[in-house]
């Protein structure tokens, strides 16, 4: 899914697992990719459920980063006051509510993206916590510029 098709998406490339728990394995439901993308020339390194979701080195997976899991454009605050009701339950455990963006994705995880350093040139990284989980992504500012400090995020993957 490219990021046309839903303005929610701030970012998506497809990346290519280089390692998995490089540093040693330390929980054991939890393993620590680092993978290169295709089109961005980003790195990414990310802690993931290896029993929701199996990974291993040189496959590749689709990730994408969204600011909603709604489907079409993001809420104006003015929407959100109209809509609260009905963005509450887009996504639940027990099936029922509107169907969103988790829809097209494996494993879908919701955090924070909590820091964000500036490289060399144009280089920055963008650091996420999921409950624990953390993840960071390095690359071109350009590809990042919608990947705001302090904003929740949800982080969508697929094989």
């Amino acid at each position: 899914m490219s990021q046309a098709a839903s303005s929610n998406i701030v970012f998506d490339d497809i990346f290519y697992i280089q390692d998995i728990d490089r540093e040693g394995k330390k929980f054991d439901r939890v393993s620590r990719l680092y993978a290169h993308s295709q089109n961005h020339e980003m790195d990414l390194t990310l802690d993931y459920n290896i029993e929701l979701f199996p990974l291993h080195k040189d496959e590749t997976v689709s990730l994408a980063l969204a600011t909603s899991l709604a489907r079409g454009p993001p809420q104006t605050s003015g929407d959100r006051a109209a809509d609260d009701e009905k963005s509450r339950d887009v996504w639940r455990p027990d099936g029922k509510g509107r169907r969103g963006l988790e829809e097209d994705y494996d494993y879908v995880m919701y955090g924070k993206v909590y820091r964000f350093d500036a490289g060399k040139d144009d280089i920055v990284t963008a650091y996420a916590s999921f409950g624990g989980m953390l993840m960071s992504l390095t690359g071109g500012h350009r590809h990042m510029t919608n990947v705001v400090l302090g904003d929740p995020i949800y982080l969508l993957m697929r094989k």
